[in-house]
């Protein structure tokens, strides 16, 4: 099972009528889509704008766009910039406020996938937005620890090559800033147990020119938002050319792959839910293939006895 939308069909709507002003947002992939664990939108607030403060009953993780909205997050508020990501655990305090100028734009990720439009049956509100002094992030100071903020620097390669300053404006050099390569990808955790999410990860994936995944399934969901360039993609032998703004969504042991087949890198991102287990995330099509090969067995249909 699976689920694809073009980046022209996303219409955002007025969300939260009671309870925000200048507030937007469009489900990407929900309850009504045979998700189980995975619900993400597409969310914008206007200059001035705000969504009152609530608390919910799933995990919810974001990624910013364009803009620089503000969040207020258990009592500390932070002005985000592109990029800018993060966790909000279950039953923590949240409100947001629209920038000074312009719209902000970001995505959400909500696990395990709530009940109801835009997830209000699982969705508290509190009040207006508690009056916090309100800074820019600076993802070095402990108590964001629930926030993090990509870079393009942070996915490549060559700039891990050699240590960081010790002041740094970033993370101090350690696992926070490792990156994993591997077969022309490239992957930055953004959102895992470092930041304390416990049902989810969310990481940004970029495959150079000839970069590609082959045909694999997984025992969860994953979902993926193009953020720049053009992928091929299959799912259930379901072929999609995807560019910026386009989103899939793929259930439990849906055979997908990618492909990067053009002349440039090509970026998303993407999330798990559950978080995936120590073992056996990953089952490759081809590997089982060989095996059927070596020992000449075949897969049983239906109807053999």
């Amino acid at each position: 099972m699976h689920h694809f939308m073009r980046a022209a069909d996303c219409k955002l709507t007025t969300a939260f009528p009671e309870h925000s002003g200048g507030y937007r947002r469009f489900s990407l992939i929900d309850r009504s889509h045979g998700s189980v664990h995975t619900g993400w939108g597409l969310c914008e607030l206007a200059a001035g704008g705000h969504v009152d403060s609530h608390v919910q009953s799933f995990e919810k993780s974001f990624f910013v766009l364009e803009g620089n909205p503000v969040l207020i997050l258990d009592g500390r508020g932070y002005i985000l910039a592109p990029g800018a990501c993060g966790v909000i655990p279950v039953g923590m305090s949240q409100a947001w406020l629209g920038p000074k100028d312009g719209a902000a734009r970001w995505l959400d990720m909500n696990a395990p996938c709530p009940k109801g439009e835009n997830f209000i049956t699982d969705t508290y509100f509190l009040g207006p937005p508690d009056n916090v002094e309100i800074r820019e992030l600076d993802i070095r100071d402990p108590r964001s620890r629930h926030l993090f903020r990509m870079t393009d620097d942070d996915i490549k390669l060559e700039t891990l090559t050699i240590g960081a300053r010790v002041d740094a404006p970033k993370v101090s050099a350690s696992m926070a800033t490792a990156l994993l390569a591997y077969s022309g990808i490239a992957l930055k955790m953004l959102v895992d147990e470092r930041l304390d999410a416990a049902l989810h990860t969310s990481f940004m994936v970029e495959y150079q020119p000839g970069g590609c995944a082959h045909p694999h399934d997984h025992p969860l969901e994953e979902a993926y938002y193009i953020v720049d360039g053009e992928v091929e993609a299959w799912a259930d032998d379901e072929k999609y050319l995807m560019k910026k703004g386009d989103f899939l969504w793929t259930g439990v042991r849906c055979t997908h792959a990618f492909y990067n087949r053009s002349n440039t890198t090509v970026r998303w991102l993407e999330t798990q839910s559950p978080q995936p287990p120590a073992r056996n995330s990953y089952r490759f099509s081809r590997d089982w293939e060989y095996l059927e090969e070596q020992t000449g067995l075949t897969t049983r249909t239906g109807d053999e006895k």
